[in-house]
């Protein structure tokens, strides 16, 4: 919801532009991003995953929920006549939603990002990894079909629908995290006796990287993996929906999500048995093939086939990834990389992508709302600029000799 629907609630709902979006994928980026060197080091400090994992889901519902208070009349309600205009109204609304976002970004990153993430490392090793990462990474995208499923109800130009749908993440949410305290195992993690500002700026340090030049190498490779996907993933539904006039884009995207999910499946288990070098060479051709459909075509059959390379490509890499980091991290520093590690997977990729996307939609079609407003047109640059950072990983990947050496 958040990576996707989010950039959708305030388009729709505050006709955001692309700097908007843009800002707010950057700075969740970095609140992530800091939360997770932070919050990751103290999990190793105090040797206790569990407690942040769970309070933060708990308190991440919470702030779910908070969107349902943000109305798209909010700013003129508050304040009357000074944001009486309403594009004045609706850009203050967007930048409430982009600050809002940061702090359930917080919560967020505390809970996933720094603590699970370190407790997954913890209780996996060379010999599962690969399948654990194909679990993990196609969970968020399994969890976007969910969303996808019960969106369809909703009118999603209703400010009352988006009201219904965040007090039901938020809910579920928050419930997620009480259920946690009775699933999670907290017993393999290793108490760091370390000074905690050590820890957290660990991962950070010349000596560490000269220590682990090759995970230093392969979170470059993912800092370049995953900024290709930011470049157009904020602005993917829109340019469904309004750029191609796909109202039904739901029947694209909902299919390939399913057959990217058990495609990334079985791939985890690929990289246990053939290596990373092998498994990321299809994964990032899946994704260069499905850049091109999506740039040349239009129409429903080669955008569709498009989306499901483009999620074979996007969710096997991000397995393959995770996988090959999570086995190059020194055992018992999980948390204390887990900053570095979303610095490369979250915080340079949210800025450098959205901002390359920002800049290729500079010229892109505007259209007029009812209300006054206008409102940018997402075109196929997009994916062009996508296709075009997605080589240079490809790059990166084949003039390393030494792949499946770890």
């Amino acid at each position: 919801m958040e990576n996707m629907y989010l950039n959708v609630f305030i388009y729709k709902i505050f006709n955001a532009t692309a700097e908007h979006i843009s800002l707010m994928v950057a700075a969740s980026a970095v609140m992530a991003t800091l939360t997770t060197v932070f919050i990751g080091a103290l999990s190793d400090k105090i040797g206790k995953r569990k407690l942040f994992i769970c309070g933060g889901y708990i308190l991440w519902g919470v702030s779910i929920f908070a969107f349902a208070l943000i109305k798209s009349d909010f700013a003129t309600s508050a304040f009357g006549s000074l944001f009486s205009s309403a594009m004045v109204s609706a850009s203050v609304g967007a930048n409430l939603v982009i600050i809002l976002d940061c702090i359930m970004t917080f919560f967020g990153s505390s809970a996933n990002d720094a603590a699970f993430n370190a407790w997954l490392t913890d209780n996996t090793d060379n010999s599962n990894r690969g399948s654990a990462e194909g679990l993990n990474a196609m969970m968020p995208l399994v969890a976007v079909l969910v969303v996808f499923g019960g969106f369809m109800a909703f009118n999603l130009d209703d400010p009352s629908s988006w009201t219904v749908i965040f007090t039901i993440i938020g809910v579920v949410v928050s419930v997620i995290g009480i259920v946690g305290i009775f699933i999670i195992d907290d017993t393999k993690t290793i108490k760091q006796d370390s000074p905690y500002f050590g820890n957290v700026i660990y991962g950070f340090l010349p000596k560490t990287v000269a220590k682990n030049p090759k995970l230093y190498f392969f979170l470059f490779a993912f800092v370049i993996f995953n900024t290709s996907i930011q470049i157009f993933m904020p602005y993917l539904i829109i340019y469904y929906e309004k750029t191609l006039q796909m109202a039904n884009y739901v029947f694209i995207m909902a299919p390939a999500i399913i057959l990217a999910s058990v495609v990334t499946f079985f791939w985890g288990k690929v990289y246990d048995s053939r290596g990373f070098r092998f498994s990321s060479n299809f994964a990032l051709l899946w994704l260069i093939a499905g850049y091109i459909l999506l740039y040349f075509f239009k129409t429903y059959v080669p955008v569709f086939v498009g989306s499901l390379l483009m999620m074979c490509g996007y969710l096997s890499g991000m397995a393959v990834f995770g996988a090959k980091i999570r086995d190059l991290t020194p055992s018992g520093k999980a948390g204390m990389f887990q900053g570095i590690r979303i610095f490369s997977q979250v915080l340079l990729p949210g800025v450098i992508g959205p901002y390359i996307g920002k800049t290729v939609l500079k010229s892109a079609e505007m259209i007029a709302n009812n209300d006054g407003t206008f409102s940018f047109l997402p075109n196929q640059n997009i994916f062009l600029a996508s296709l075009v950072v997605i080589l240079l990983a490809f790059a990166c990947i084949f003039i390393k000799k030494d792949c499946d050496n770890v």
